[in-house]
C-alpha cells in the first residue's frame, strides 16, 4: 500500500486525464521517474503560464500521448522541483494531501504543503 503525506492511503489523483508517471492517476514515483511526479495539485492559470514560461507547455494538447492540455481546476501530478520552484516563485497551485505521495517529505515539510491544501467544505 502506497502512503500519502498524511501517512494513510495513498488517493488518486486524476484519471481523465490519466495522470502520474505511470499514468494510473496516482502521484507515485520509482527510480526511473527523474521528475519525480508526486505532488497533486489543481492547475491555476498563473501556474501553468509559469511552467509553460520555464519550457514546460502543460496547456497545449498531445494526441500522441493521449494528453488533452490542461486548464485552470485540472488536476495533475506535478515534479516535486518544479512545485518548489513555483512556491517560490508566489505561484504554486493547490495541493491535495490525500493524493500526494509521501516522498514529497523528502524534500519539503508537511506544514509548507499544508499551507497550499485546498480548503475542505
Amino acid at each position: 500500500m502506497h502512503l500519502n503525506v498524511l501517512k494513510t492511503k495513498l488517493q488518486p489523483c486524476c484519471g481523465n486525464p490519466a495522470t502520474g508517471y505511470f499514468r494510473d492517476g496516482f502521484c507515485r514515483t520509482n527510480l526511473e521517474d527523474t521528475g519525480t511526479h508526486i505532488v497533486c495539485a489543481i492547475m491555476t492559470t498563473e501556474f501553468l503560464e509559469y511552467t509553460k514560461s520555464l519550457g514546460n507547455d502543460l496547456t497545449t494538447p498531445k494526441p500522441q500521448w493521449q494528453f488533452p492540455g490542461l486548464t485552470a481546476g485540472s488536476k495533475w501530478c506535478l515534479c516535486i522541483s518544479r512545485w518548489l520552484e513555483a512556491e517560490k516563485a508566489g505561484v504554486a497551485p493547490y495541493v491535495i494531501l490525500e493524493a500526494t505521495f509521501i516522498k514529497a517529505l523528502d524534500y519539503t515539510t508537511i506544514d509548507l504543503l499544508k499551507r497550499y491544501e485546498l480548503a475542505k467544505n
